[in-house]
């Protein structure tokens, strides 16, 4: 029997990763059939996936572009719900900085709330955990300690010293197993 397994995805770091294999431009992805060429990398049943992301910045009153944004995201969403293994969307918000950037906020907040609670209700015995933010160290030790679960990092490193893709060895450190995201997760 093959063991099962939930993925967690941040989105932002996916889409990172997928714009350094598309060259700039963001590799096509479907979001089953990644987790899923996660998932058979380690001999696992991918049964659900946790999916991160922040809707496009609105202003009070959204310009044309901000609605065409928009429009456009709700249907990537729809498409999304609707898919084999299911994907549970979570949806933090997007920020613009007075230098006119955005960031998303509360992304890393649901992460951990989902962690901690698949983890509390022992839905599986592995996760996978798409991320290279070392803010979730103490939450994988907890899940690895406390509740007996396997976490497998799934990241992607160009091995440069501080490049963009550069990753803290503390977090490779706490995870049970390691998966290096290559071009061939992104085919469907």
């Amino acid at each position: 029997m093959v063991e099962e397994t939930i993925v967690f995805i941040d989105e932002g770091y996916l889409s990172f990763i997928s714009k350094h294999f598309g060259h700039g431009k963001p590799v096509k992805t479907r979001i089953e059939k990644f987790s899923q060429n996660l998932s058979d990398e380690k001999d696992l049943l991918c049964n659900e996936i946790y999916f991160y992301i922040a809707p496009p910045y609105q202003s009070s009153k959204p310009t044309p572009q901000e609605n065409i944004k928009k429009a456009n995201y709700d249907k990537f969403i729809q498409k999304l719900k609707i898919v084999q293994p299911p994907i549970r969307v979570r949806e933090g918000r997007c920020q613009k900085d007075r230098d006119g950037a955005y960031h998303q906020k509360g992304v890393d907040t649901l992460l951990t709330m989902d962690l901690l609670k698949t983890a509390q209700k022992r839905k599986v015995g592995t996760i996978i955990l798409l991320t290279a933010d070392t803010d979730f160290v103490p939450i994988i030790e907890e899940i690895r300690k406390d509740h007996k679960i396997k976490v497998i990092l799934a990241y992607f490193t160009d091995r440069k010293r501080k490049s963009a893709f550069s990753l803290s060895n503390h977090l490779w450190d706490v995870c049970d197993d390691l998966i290096l995201i290559k071009k061939d997760h992104f085919k469907y």
